[in-house]
């Protein structure tokens, strides 16, 4: 009965179960998350390795024209050590780590999620997946909403394939078109991408990309001579003038 018992836990039926219950579902980038992992006995005693939490996102891979879905790992973290859980025994395990600053933030298409999973040697590992909802920092959240006083929309966010990020297989990019205002009619888009220091201080990179006018401006966009990009930092001390300062910079690129 108990190796009839062991068979059918390894392919998952009456194995230990796992669900990670989180103290919150909306964090930001650099919170720290918190919960309780509940693991729950099968119908066998079973050793555990080791019980992990991992950090997912997705993001859009484009190849020859056809967009497909990636799942990145942002973080990985080790819960417990080997233990050993009891038939039908009941377990519950704290757990917190500090969420990435580079994590995503969840806009659009982008997902984040959390994977928890036991680690049990020739069986199916158990597993729990949990949603959060990711929100921008204070300072990005900043850049934003100074954007939407600027009279720009927001036309898309989407986390894209991208070779160049320090450490993660994608860039978040905040595509803005200009719909009233000083620069409707002077600009086609301005694209922004995140690179946050901490809470308190980001890297921003934009791309301002130029209405073309007349024949020698369609050549420049045909050859992407009508677009700019400029790197700078924004922290916490420049939000009160932070819409001037945006006003400034995409003006000296028009």
């Amino acid at each position: 009965m108990s190796l009839f018992h062991k068979m059918l836990a390894s392919i998952g039926i009456g194995a230990a179960k796992v669900d990670a219950k989180l103290v919150s579902e909306r964090l930001m980038a650099g919170d720290e998350v918190e919960g309780v992992i509940e693991i729950t006995g099968g119908h066998i005693e079973q050793e555990i390795d080791h019980i992990y939490v991992s950090l997912y996102a997705t993001y859009t891979v484009e190849v020859d024209d056809r967009k497909t879905t990636g799942h990145a790992l942002i973080g990985k973290w080790k819960v417990t050590d080997k233990l050993t859980i009891s038939v039908h025994e009941k377990k519950r395990i704290p757990f917190r780590f500090m969420l990435p600053i580079d994590t995503p933030i969840s806009v659009g298409k982008t997902k984040v999620w959390l994977h928890t999973g036991l680690d049990i040697k020739q069986a199916l590992d158990p597993t729990d997946q949990d949603y959060i909802r990711v929100e921008p920092t204070p300072v990005m959240n900043a850049v934003l909403a100074a954007m939407e006083t600027l009279g720009f929309r927001l036309h898309e966010a989407e986390c894209k394939k991208a070779s160049w990020h320090h450490r993660l297989p994608f860039v978040q990019e905040f595509e803005y078109v200009p719909k009233r205002g000083l620069f409707r009619g002077k600009l086609d888009e301005v694209e922004i991408v995140f690179l946050p220091v901490s809470k308190e201080e980001v890297d921003v990179f934009m791309q301002i990309d130029r209405r073309a006018r007349g024949l020698s401006s369609l050549l420049a966009e045909a050859l992407d001579l009508d677009e700019s990009h400029i790197r700078f930092r924004i922290t916490s001390a420049d939000i009160p003038q932070l819409s001037q300062k945006l006003s400034g910079l995409i003006q000296s690129y028009c």
